[in-house]
């Protein structure tokens, strides 16, 4: 298949693009390398996957040295010519949307950019999609869309009507988007709601990092709401092995549809929505314990209240995946931290 993979300096989008070429797949990798977090590991992922940065011209496919079926552009979600152009081009086969402007908290220094990147830019695909003959669109929701709701696990059939941040909002505006192209244009649409993803290459805005920084430079972590939260954190391999098994399956109208008592995870359309996570959620003080024994190190720790825009305990339920996939997520916490912990002192040192 050919596969257009946005957001392939990403975190998680490295990890798929990765695997989609080792198992010989053709994909195309899409970014625009901003500048949210440190770009030096966005251009290390991309080294990674054969992507030499001195060659890299906006908006121009360059070729892999590594990967004879993988080549990059660098361009915004946002620019739809040249979206189109792309699209046009390489005819898709599937299109697996990653890129996004991410994190819950940058929204109070820079709003518009979500709304640009994540409602914009998301428009601009599945136009695309639906002008080029796309026939199976997936893409990058949030566990952040249940908001207030309490009730755990969290699952599809849930509403998600409350959400407490930005980021939140826009992946949802991304779900109804979504399921309207796959209304109107029979166009397969799948939704995957990540829980906390971890592993190598991770985010340095994400806790696992920002916690091992810290442990490894003799920092202390902020530790809020005192430690009385909790994660469904989910090694990134089980995540990509999620994201397959989606790419490789067209979601299909579902007969169990009921339009007096609409479930939102299904559809009459080719619409579909999936958790994926560990589906056992760890306690934050047991996630730091753990990251502690494998760093031989233990943190100084500042406990702090609750911020308005968390989100105090997520837990996936992914009994929807389980039964139509068989998919199950299997790297304990205490390997997938080792393999974190491992990379860490290999890509950074002890100390930076």
């Amino acid at each position: 298949m050919k596969i257009l993979v946005t957001g392939t300096a990403g975190f998680i989008g490295y990890h798929l693009a990765k695997k989609l070429l080792e198992r010989g797949d053709v994909a195309i990798g899409l970014d625009n390398i901003n500048d949210y977090y440190d770009v030096n590991l966005k251009y290390a992922r991309l080294n990674e996957l054969g992507i030499d940065k001195d060659e890299l011209k906006d908006n121009v496919l360059v070729a892999s040295k590594t990967y004879p079926n993988h080549k990059f552009i660098k361009v915004t979600l946002e620019d739809s010519q040249t979206i189109n152009n792309l699209f046009e081009t390489e005819k898709f086969d599937v299109v697996c949307n990653l890129a996004a402007q991410a994190g819950v908290r940058y929204f109070m220094e820079n709003p518009h950019a979500y709304i640009q990147s994540n409602v914009v830019g998301f428009m601009n695909i599945l136009e695309a999609c639906r002008n080029y003959d796309v026939k199976n669109l997936v893409y990058a929701s949030s566990s952040s869309v249940y908001g207030l709701n309490k009730s755990q696990p969290f699952k599809t059939s849930d509403h998600t009507d409350h959400p407490v941040s930005l980021y939140a909002a826009t992946k949802k505006s991304n779900e109804m988007m979504a399921h309207t192209y796959a209304h109107l244009y029979n166009i397969s649409c799948v939704g995957l709601r990540f829980f906390t993803c971890y592993g190598e290459m991770g985010r340095p805005d994400m806790a696992p990092m920002l916690f091992a920084d810290a442990i490894f430079n003799d920092r202390p972590i902020k530790v809020f709401n005192y430690g009385n939260m909790s994660r469904d954190f989910t090694y990134v391999g089980d995540i990509v092995d999620g994201i397959i098994k989606v790419i490789d399956n067209l979601a299909k109208p579902s007969d169990k549809f009921d339009a007096n008592s609409p479930d939102p995870s299904i559809s009459s359309a080719p619409y579909r929505i999936y958790n994926i996570g560990n589906n056992s959620p760890v306690q934050l003080l047991d996630f730091i314990k753990t990251l502690e024994k494998a760093i031989g190190k233990e943190a100084t720790k500042n406990f702090m209240d609750v911020q308005d825009e968390d989100v105090v305990s997520t837990y996936a339920d992914v009994s929807d995946l389980i039964n139509d996939f068989s998919y199950k997520p299997d790297t304990s916490l205490e390997v997938g931290i080792e393999r974190f912990v491992k990379w860490y002192r290999k890509f950074y040192g002890e100390k930076k």
